[in-house]
């Protein structure tokens, strides 16, 4: 309930207070409302101690937040507010607000508040005084319900990054990047040191393409090539030939670079089925998410899957997840000999316990729901060390896996990096819809392969 003190009602000395603890949220939050993006607020390596404080006006919507619920309560007004502050708010401090009457104007029926927020320690934070209209009729009835914020960060991938800063740039050839999108993307993992790119497709289309948007393009190497499929067949011969350590895939179609990937005498593969693996970071998910395979392997086998998953728990773990648990997917989570995905399920399972698959823990069949919701798994009585807490989730087909990770996209505001696993170096796929956090995020997963791959070689070698 919500309930005002009248005019009549309020007497010389009377107090309110309330008490709240300063979270990053409420900063974020306050930042957002606001437009006030001080980095002494937002960035804590503004300052030398790394340490943000809170918007003074923070304080000062507490001392509203009490005049305005409390004391008077509904239907004052504001006339007018002086505040000084007196010491900063940090991350964790208690500020307890407290507002005392001080006068009374009958004629006028305003009441002067001496105002007074002072930390968990007692120190005064700030400190004023508060003129408003006071209510003269009585009110009394249910506080409003509103409706939840939620604080949507896109800061999941900069773990990716910060682990790229002290490994080298990774020679890439970028494939025929013929359009803005894909030759922006290629300067800018440039410009963040992710890559060494090789533009590979016809000089004179990709210097016009540099020009019309301002694109400097002069560090990088340029090799010639007529047309797009001549551009594929070059980008995956530099990688066989060990001048690159990645392909990235610039304006021609997917179908065209991975035919040249796959091709048996001249292409990138290995013992290892291809597969991609979309690096979901889910704001309301606490830990990056890898979706497999949604878009190399259109129906696999249950040896495909094999492949499938196995490649996934391999960067998983080089992405720093120790042990991956991985959710194998289905429309349910008992096995139902009519749903063939369940029946891969319980076999993948086994096959991990007799080690043809090694590296992570797997469970299957999960639905969706108790693959990432603990309380959704309590609920259907699922005892799993994978159910509520996967980092992976191995699909059904690339159908199924596609729509998944575009409705986290699209709905739960993700951001995918996508990488391509299984060859003979990392292939980064990127899509011309992608925003540049996707596309530097999609590079930094392909230099940590490459590092992992430069560390697996050298130990093979000694």
């Amino acid at each position: 309930m919500i309930e005002n003190v009248t005019f009549e009602e309020i007497r010389i000395g009377q107090q309110a207070s309330l008490s709240r603890r300063l979270t990053m949220s409420d900063i974020e939050l306050f930042a957002t409302v606001s437009g006030d993006l001080n980095p002494s607020h937002v960035d804590e390596n503004y300052t030398a101690d790394h340490k943000v404080v809170g918007h003074g006006m923070w304080s000062g919507s507490l001392i509203s937040a009490v005049l305005g619920t409390l004391l008077p309560g509904p239907g004052t007004i504001y006339v007018r507010q002086d505040l000084r502050f007196e010491r900063p708010v940090l991350l964790g401090d208690i500020v307890t607000v407290t507002v005392t009457a001080k006068s009374k104007d009958a004629e006028r029926k305003t009441v002067v508040f001496d105002c007074l927020a002072a930390n968990q320690d007692g120190k005064t934070v700030a400190a004023g005084v508060a003129e408003v209209i006071a209510p003269t009729e009585k009110f009394c009835r249910a506080a409003a319900e509103l409706p939840q914020v939620q604080v949507i960060r896109h800061d999941g991938h900069e773990l990716m990054l910060k682990k790229c800063e002290s490994l080298p740039p990774v020679p890439t050839a970028v494939v025929h990047p013929c359009d803005e999108s894909s030759l922006r993307g290629a300067v800018e993992a440039a410009e963040a040191n992710l890559i060494d790119p090789v533009l590979v497709g016809p000089e004179a289309k990709i210097r016009s393409v540099a020009d019309a948007y301002g694109l400097d393009i002069s560090r990088y190497r340029i090799v010639d090539v007529a047309h797009s499929h001549a551009s594929a067949e070059t980008g995956v011969r530099l990688a066989r030939t060990g001048e690159c350590e990645a392909v990235m895939k610039g304006s021609l179609h997917t179908d065209e670079l991975m035919g040249e990937v796959v091709r048996k005498e001249t292409g990138l593969r290995t013992g290892r089925r291809l597969s991609h693996v979309f690096v979901m970071n889910v704001p309301t998910y606490p830990r990056p998410l890898l979706i497999t395979d949604a878009a190399i392997n259109i129906y696999p086998t249950l040896e495909d899957k094999v492949h499938i998953v196995q490649n996934a728990i391999d960067l998983a773990k080089v992405l720093g997840v120790e042990v991956p648990r991985v959710a194998i997917l289905s429309a349910v989570e008992t096995i139902n000999t009519k749903i063939a995905s369940t029946l891969e399920a319980a076999a993948l399972c086994k096959m991990a316990d007799r080690g043809q698959i090694t590296g992570g823990i797997l469970d299957g069949p999960l639905a969706f729901d108790n693959a990432i919701s603990r309380e959704a798994a309590i609920t259907k009585g699922i005892k799993s060390e994978v159910a509520g807490q996967a980092d992976i989730l191995l699909v059904p087909d690339l159908e199924a896996g596609n729509m998944l990770a575009k409705q986290l996209s699209f709905l739960a505001h993700a951001d995918a990096a996508g990488i391509v696993l299984g060859a003979r170096v990392p292939i980064i796929l990127t899509s011309r819809a992608d925003n540049v956090r996707t596309r530097l995020a999609s590079c930094a997963v392909a230099v940590l392969s490459a590092a992992a791959r430069r560390r697996g070689a050298a130990a093979a070698a000694e």
